[in-house]
């Protein structure tokens, strides 16, 4: 064998035995984190602490600077194994709310967001009960008892369950929901419901392993203190809470999940049309392209009646797509037209209203695409 060659494979031995060292390093931290998440839940602290992941963040850059070593690659590593983490403490339990038990009855509990909350629920110690379509012959049972009551069913039949359960709960019962309307939905419970109401909206899909570090919108609406128990085992699970006005909530849902939908409707129609077969346009996609082309495609594996609910649940959005599409029909003008000029005018006045936020989704979307790129390359 060559020298060099030989050289070479001695080299490749030992970056064999480092890879398998780092898989032995990562299963101690796993088991050594698997003691931190039972203390956890002992005493009943939080899953996710956002300040400690900041401290050891910026640590571990500080250290990786010392040793040479690229600072954002490190990080990236980090963060890596501190998600995994994540979804290591919650395979089983999860930490309960100071207040204790609770009884909790999630309607619509065995489609998909509310099967994962039901199982968070349970892993927290509650006593989780579901009532789906085929039971409402037993509501009067089903809601005895119960401290919170989610409505977690398709928009359009939303108000209807809240009205057909409200009847049978107690004042002290906690009405809530999970639908991406909030308000509309928020008077619905307050006009229905004499007791606690508070308007939730889970900013996440029902495919994520656990809730930590996802988003959960609060609207308030009666009766605070007697709900804070259940803010506060969001928290415990590590969600980020924020509190919004059910108007403000609205307006931002019908640009970011109305319009959205709806203009990669635009996309994959006009692909089907014109037998732009997404595999072929994958092959021949920069890595931006293929990024869109992967979020529209995300949506065509997922419910049509699920994203036409989303897309006409009300008058507002309906009509903000309208607008949409004759400010299309505006800009189309442009085209017919040869208008370059009118192109460019038009492109830098966005660019003047995205201001320094065109900056931050610059260097957000380059490191999606270059990590995607890595990944699936």
């Amino acid at each position: 064998m060559h020298a060099n060659q030989s050289s070479l494979n001695s080299f490749r031995d030992r970056i064999d035995d480092i890879d398998n060292e780092i898989l032995h390093l990562l299963r101690e931290r796993n088991d050594t984190v698997k003691k931190v998440i039972d203390t956890k839940i002992q005493n009943k602290l939080p899953i996710f602490v956002a300040n400690r992941e900041d401290d050891k963040i910026a640590d571990f850059r500080e250290k990786a600077k010392v040793l040479g070593l690229n600072v954002d690659w490190a990080e990236d590593f980090l963060r890596m194994i501190m998600s995994s983490s994540r979804s290591y403490q919650s395979e089983s339990a999860f930490p309960q709310t100071t207040s204790g038990t609770k009884n909790i009855l999630l309607v619509g509990g065995r489609g998909e967001m509310g099967s994962l909350y039901s199982r968070i629920a349970g892993f927290s110690g509650h006593r989780v009960t579901l009532l789906d379509r085929d039971d409402w012959d037993q509501v009067e049972e089903l809601t005895r008892d119960k401290d919170l009551v989610i409505i977690t069913v398709p928009i359009k039949i939303t108000e209807e369950v809240i009205n057909r359960i409200a009847p049978y709960l107690d004042k002290k019962t906690i009405l809530a929901d999970f639908t991406s309307n909030k308000s509309h939905i928020l008077d619905a419970m307050m006009n229905a419901h004499k007791g606690p109401v508070v308007a939730l909206h889970p900013m996440h899909g029902p495919d994520v392993d656990n809730v930590s570090r996802q988003l959960m919108m609060v609207c308030h609406g009666r009766g605070e203190s007697d709900y804070e128990w259940l803010l506060e085992q969001f928290r415990l699970w590590g969600m980020r809470l924020k509190f919004v006005d059910p108007e403000q909530h609205d307006r931002a849902m019908h640009l970011i999940q109305g319009l959205r939908h709806f203009v990669a409707l635009l996309h994959g129609s006009f692909m089907r049309e014109f037998d732009l077969k997404p595999e072929d346009m994958a092959d021949f996609s920069s890595p931006i392209y293929r990024a869109e082309l992967m979020m529209t495609g995300r949506i065509f594996a997922q419910n049509a009646e699920l994203y036409a609910d989303i897309v006409f649940s009300n008058f507002e959005r309906r009509t903000l797509l309208i607008e949409f599409l004759e400010h299309h029909e505006m800009l189309a003008e442009l085209v017919k037209n040869n208008d370059r000029d009118g192109f460019i005018r038009e492109f830098n006045q966005i660019t003047n209203f995205f201001g320094e936020f065109a900056d931050q989704a610059l260097e957000e979307s380059s490191y999606m695409i270059n990590r995607l790129a890595d990944r699936f390359g």
